[in-house]
């Protein structure tokens, strides 16, 4: 059979698609890099053309995570004549409408994500965004100072914080996700909503403005995005029925 060649960043793209389905269903700390190499189907040479250590692949895939993060909302980081408050404000906005428009999908990669496997896959995830995303906040920050909404002697670091609150969130969401019963369920929502209260709350005292200024959520959204695993579960358990049924007929 003649080899098939294939244009670099191409196949770059496929080894990361390999690498990540591994990941997420095995956990991080669990694969291997052979066996990232037979799913991929590539020998170790070309392999490792690309990708020299499993250091070196979890760095690429987490930076390709806070890439298509980033693009979600680079239209409304940039988009023209808002202030600063609102370009903020817009920016947020976009991010939820995003994560509800794909909230069942997603959740399959949210619960890999937030198993303890996969701890260290989060953070690195999560550090590429704060990385990525940080100049992007930090120029509408600043924006904002030079407008005399925001008081901040410190732009950067206020972007800074922004990002890590959603790190700061892992271990409520994990109970979320771990939780069977209803009643744990909703605790685990109002914790979530109380805990994005306050960080709003904060993040508005930090820049010196009103109270209730900046929104991370609305009302009714954390508990929209979290009732969507359930219906993520009740698919996923829909389709193993439907595949062990075809399993018992053949």
């Amino acid at each position: 059979m003649p080899r098939v060649v294939k244009h670099p960043e191409l196949r770059r793209s496929e080894l990361l698609d390999c690498a990540q389905a591994r990941f997420l269903e095995h956990g991080y700390d669990n694969a291997s890099l052979n066996e990232v190499i037979a799913q991929a189907g590539v020998s170790k040479g070309a392999f490792y053309h690309y990708f020299p250590s499993k250091e070196a692949l979890l760095e690429a895939l987490a930076d390709r995570f806070a890439r298509g993060a980033l693009a979600q909302v680079q239209d409304a980081l940039e988009q023209p004549g808002l202030d600063a408050l609102a370009r903020l404000n817009a920016c947020m906005a976009r991010a939820r409408q995003n994560k509800i428009e794909i909230a069942v999908e997603s959740w399959v990669l949210f619960e890999a994500l937030f198993r303890p496997e996969n701890l260290v896959l989060f953070h690195r995830i999560n550090n590429a965004a704060v990385a990525l995303f940080t100049p992007a906040l930090t120029k509408v920050i600043a924006q904002g100072v030079e407008e005399g909404t925001f008081r901040t002697f410190d732009p950067e670091g206020v972007a800074d914080m922004l990002l890590q609150l959603g790190a700061a969130t892992h271990g409520i969401i994990a109970r979320a996700i771990a939780g069977d019963s209803k009643a744990e369920w909703e605790a685990a929502i109002h914790a979530l909503e109380r805990r994005i209260r306050l960080y709003e709350i904060a993040i508005d005292r930090v820049l010196a403005i009103p109270d209730g200024s900046i929104r991370l959520t609305e009302r009714g959204y954390v508990r929209t995005v979290m009732t969507a695993r359930r219906q993520a579960h009740a698919r996923r358990l829909a389709k193993r029925t439907r595949r062990a049924k075809l399993t018992g007929n053949s």
